[in-house]
């Protein structure tokens, strides 16, 4: 089954059409013409077209240029009665899929149909496959032989199978992804399509349409309608990344959709029905995020079914010299420079350092090493990394950051903890708006919050926006 689109200014013809096609219980829309046509691409998300040439308004080339504009995959079949061999080359110059004279025979036309369905969903999920590669980047395997990376792939062996949703938690640059896809390559769901989303790279109302898709005219610049990454990942995975960020309208939509399988496209009032495995990954803590009334409750005991941690780099660092060789490898291959090879002293460096980015961040040292060092051997000059600790466990002196050692013997013998946090969480806020004269997204990115995260605690601590 599938969505067709009929163009033709001849009703009669239409109307047979439409008869066996939904005799083949597909959903048909018909146009009368060119402008009609236009219209219905702008409204609908379709499977394949068939389109009369020669119309009143114009003709089949016109449509499958509005076809191709809506949607470059959308498979376009031509039928008419004036079948010449330049229209026929140029229909197909221009992307048909195929090309059909009058008077035709239902079953060469169905069968025809049927094959440009296929084709169109078969492209279109070719196209989510390479922009999932694009998204989930690096290793397909979790390596590691420490304790930690062991257990992390056994829960990985274990969950993967069944449909229980996940949430996947760990420091940024830990490789949550990577276990979002090594879950669904080991699932039930594994040959239908992954698809991952940032949830911090858009807007309130364009993460809604992201998700859930959305009708023409639901909001400024929505010009068609799109479907979004739940129908689109229907009987795969979807991978939500950075799931906190999503603002509380979007959490009750989700909440519905792992209630009862429902998604509503903005601008629509029509449920549309969807089986999706659900993957979540946060860097943050959500049950705080809860406290604060940032994220919903429910929505978070619905997600938490099976939580993974993923630990950081420095929690195992026994991995760091294999981790080392494999990226190594990978980035001689990628960059195409010469052979290289780390030595014993700078991978004792690396095994030294706190790695506050994780493996992102060793990833990142090892390419710019491959990059600027003119030498085969790679020494601890090329890694520039400090220590992390003195050998008193303190940090050095020369660190620009204040250790919580350092900050609780400023304290009084006797103080009021909860009071002593609140009003230096207030100075840190008002310190660091009064250094970006205001300004919140950067306040933010140094402060390592969400715009949200920020924008509550000046509501919460009654901090004005702006240095006063």
């Amino acid at each position: 089954m599938g969505k067709i689109l009929v163009v033709d200014d001849e009703p009669h013809l239409r109307r047979i059409l439409i008869s066996n096609l939904k005799q083949e219980h597909h959903e048909v829309i018909e146009a009368a013409g060119v402008n009609d046509a236009r219209g219905a691409l702008a409204e609908h998300t379709f499977d394949a077209v068939i389109t009369d040439q020669k119309m009143g308004d114009g003709e089949g080339l016109d449509v499958l240029a509005a076809a191709r504009e809506a949607d470059p995959n959308l498979s376009v079949l031509f039928l008419t009665a004036f079948a010449t061999i330049e229209l026929a080359v140029e229909s197909m110059r221009r992307g048909a899929f195929d090309f059909i004279t009058k008077p035709f025979v239902p079953e060469v036309l169905l069968a025809s149909a049927t094959r440009a369905m296929e084709h169109t969903r078969l492209v279109r999920e070719n196209g989510r496959l390479r922009d999932t590669v694009v998204r989930l980047e690096g290793s397909s395997e979790i390596s590691g032989r420490s304790l930690a990376i062991r257990q992390l792939r056994e829960k990985i062996a274990r969950v993967a199978p069944t449909n229980a949703t996940v949430l996947v938690t760990g420091e940024t640059g830990t490789g949550k992804e990577l276990v979002a896809r090594a879950i669904h390559r080991s699932s039930l769901r594994a040959e239908k399509t992954l698809i991952a989303v940032n949830c911090a790279a858009f807007t309130e109302t364009l993460l809604e349409s992201e998700l859930f898709g959305h009708e023409r005219g639901a909001f400024t610049g929505a010009d068609r309608a799109r479907e979004g990454v739940f129908e689109a990942a229907h009987e795969g995975t979807l991978f939500l990344d950075e799931a906190a960020e999503m603002s509380l309208a979007a959490q009750a939509k989700l909440l519905r959709v792992l209630t009862d399988g429902l998604i509503t496209r903005l601008g629509s009032t029509k449920p549309r029905h969807t089986d999706v495995r659900l993957l979540v990954a946060t860097n943050r803590d959500l049950k705080r995020r809860v406290e604060e009334g940032l994220f919903r409750e429910d929505l978070y005991y619905r997600l938490a079914v099976v939580p993974l941690t993923v630990p950081p780099l420095r929690d195992h660092r026994e991995d760091i010299p294999e981790l080392c060789a494999l990226l190594l490898a990978q980035a001689v291959r990628d960059l195409n420079t010469p052979p290289r090879r780390i030595s014993a002293e700078a991978i004792r460096t690396l095994v030294s350092y706190d790695f506050p980015g994780n493996i992102r961040e060793l990833r990142n040292l090892i390419e710019r090493a491959c990059i600027l060092s003119a030498a085969e051997e790679i020494t601890p000059e090329n890694f520039p990394v400090s220590t992390p600790r003195s050998a008193n466990g303190l940090a050095p002196r020369n660190s620009a950051e204040i250790t919580p050692d350092q900050i609780a013997e400023m304290m009084p013998e006797t103080h009021n903890l909860r009071d002593f946090l609140a009003s230096l969480e207030k100075a840190v806020i008002q310190r660091a708006l009064k250094i970006t004269d205001g300004a919140q997204a950067e306040v933010a990115r140094r402060l390592g919050m969400s715009r949200s995260d920020l924008s509550y605690k000046l509501g919460k601590q009654r901090i004005k926006d702006a240095p006063g």
